[in-house]
């Protein structure tokens, strides 16, 4: 029961930390630098790009084909829709995965020293993690996580399995990465193991939980339709908007309850005092 407790005592308190002029000021660092490069691609390059890609296309005799039926039904703008969308769909992971990385390195430590400074200021920093070691840690879990996304990508075929391995695998990615970046800063190695091994059940919800989320700004897509392909600058800046937000809170949410559980932990830590005799 406490567990739940301080699973939902820190998921509201992160969302509150979402709405703090500092989290946002650092979710538009990110949003105005890939702001530049979307616009600055589209005004380069865009229509050159598409035109290359929909003289590709009309190029295969089978797209050809696809093309020229959908012409009988009066759809000719559908070439260069369909040479546009080839374009958002190879542009945007870039993009997408610039913004997480600008994340990460502008957000995730900023977030982590707000919640310390404001909530536990007086908690000893241990520093037992390094850099190096959170960014081999990071590349590690990813690779595992990637390996088992490749694996598992028969079972997707199955419809209630494609709803649950995917959230799952990706929580665990969270849960792994997350868990050593909050908690290198404060902890010493052995109380960082200790702690993601006792707490591994909720953390691994909280990753669930996160990763059902990132996959809200997606939706934009599919709710904007055609539109999205005429708006495309807009509509990938919202949605790396979105993404650095949802970032965001997932950072604040770990940190919250991590730090929390190194807290309770060294509290109950017994204390050892050496009792001087009378005149020793």
């Amino acid at each position: 029961m406490q567990g739940v407790q301080s699973l939902v005592d820190s998921f509201w308190r992160a969302a509150a930390y979402c709405l703090h002029p500092r989290v946002i000021a650092l979710s538009l660092l990110p949003l105005l630098i890939c702001g530049v490069l979307v616009f600055g691609f589209m005004f380069f390059f865009w229509e050159d790009a598409v035109a290359g890609v929909r003289a590709t296309l009309e190029s295969w005799r089978l797209i050809e084909s696809l093309l020229h039926w959908l012409d009988s039904f009066g759809l000719q703008s559908f070439r260069s829709a369909l040479a546009a969308v080839v374009v958002l769909a190879g542009v945007l992971p870039v993009v997408i995965v610039l913004s997480l990385l600008l994340v990460a390195l502008c957000m995730t430590p900023a977030i982590v020293q707000l919640v310390a400074e404001r909530r536990f200021p007086l908690l000893e920093k241990k520093r037992g993690g390094t850099l190096a070691q959170s960014v081999a840690a990071s590349l590690g879990a990813t690779l595992l996580a990637l390996v088992l996304i490749v694996l598992s990508m028969p079972l997707w075929l199955i419809p209630p399995l494609v709803l649950v391995l995917p959230p799952l695998i990706w929580g665990w990615l969270t849960y792994r990465v997350f868990g050593f970046d909050v908690l290198a800063e404060h902890a010493s190695a052995d109380e960082r193991r200790a702690l993601l091994k006792a707490h591994r059940a909720p953390m691994l919800v909280m990753g669930v939980v996160c990763g059902y989320l990132g996959a809200l700004p997606s939706l934009i897509w599919a709710v904007a339709g055609v539109s999205a392909v005429i708006f495309a600058p807009f509509v990938v800046l919202l949605a790396i908007w979105l993404y650095t937000l949802v970032f965001a809170f997932s950072t604040a949410w770990f940190t919250h309850y991590a730090l929390a559980a190194l807290q309770a932990r060294r509290a109950a830590e017994p204390v050892f005092v050496s009792e001087v005799l009378p005149g020793a």
